[in-house]
């Protein structure tokens, strides 16, 4: 089985998980994730929340909202082109629950996060992305040990992949009140917007998962078609 082969198997069986429902942690499965084969960029979260239980969809609520604006800073195009580059999912696929003063949502719980261990090990040894986007503390926390924000955010760590941490976007947060850590984010979209342009650069850059030519190709080819015509 090939590479995408082998993903596409990985996201069925995923999607149909319910192991956490089944072990009495939460009460509905709905498996949240989203990318393609050859994604050179791999977001990793915490978990989806109320709005991403409802559309399936990573980050699609005011977070995700905040998280796309982060993603134009940081040199890409759009949001669309950002999510065709990168593949997204989190330490928990499912929506934990909300806590109990309704404020907020639950903290992933560890035997939530064990059991889906298993299909982030599986998606990062199939895609072998280039760049680890981690998204909160405890994202953070899984790849890099314990630490403070203020010691991760703005820096890169590691090769192969490379990960550079960000804070978590929500709107509830309040690390990002302090003036000198909106610096450590700018810095941290300005290592992201380097990344971006090594791994895909405007005009090299493939439309679609397949690897097809993108649209410039595409209008680079008339020309050369058009000459091959006018000789026959």
């Amino acid at each position: 089985m090939n590479g995408r082969a082998a993903l596409l198997a990985l996201q069925a069986d995923c999607r149909a998980c319910h192991l956490c429902v089944d072990e009495g942690i939460i009460p509905e499965a709905n498996p949240t994730f989203e990318g393609r084969w050859g994604a050179p960029f791999f977001l990793v979260g915490q978990a989806p929340g109320p709005v991403e239980r409802e559309s399936r969809r990573p980050f699609s609520g005011r977070a995700g909202k905040e998280l796309d604006r982060w993603m134009v800073r940081a040199g890409f195009e759009s949001p669309d082109e950002f999510r065709s580059l990168t593949y997204i999912a989190a330490l928990m696929r499912c929506f934990p629950g909300r806590n109990r003063s309704g404020t907020g949502d639950l903290k992933p719980p560890p035997a939530a996060v064990a059991n889906c261990a298993h299909w982030l090990e599986s998606e990062l040894r199939i895609l072998k992305p280039k760049v680890l986007i981690l998204v909160g503390q405890l994202a953070i926390a899984r790849f890099l040990g314990p630490g403070r924000l203020e010691d991760r955010v703005g820096r890169r760590f590691g090769d192969r992949p490379v990960m550079v941490p960000l804070p978590h976007p929500s709107g509830q947060s309040r690390w990002l009140n302090d003036q000198s850590n909106r610096e450590r984010l700018a810095a941290a979209l300005s290592l992201l917007a380097q990344l971006r342009l090594s791994l895909a650069p405007p005009h090299r850059r493939r439309s679609n998962s397949d690897g097809g030519p993108g649209p410039s190709q595409h209008r680079a080819q008339r020309p050369r078609q058009m000459k091959m015509r006018s000789k026959a």
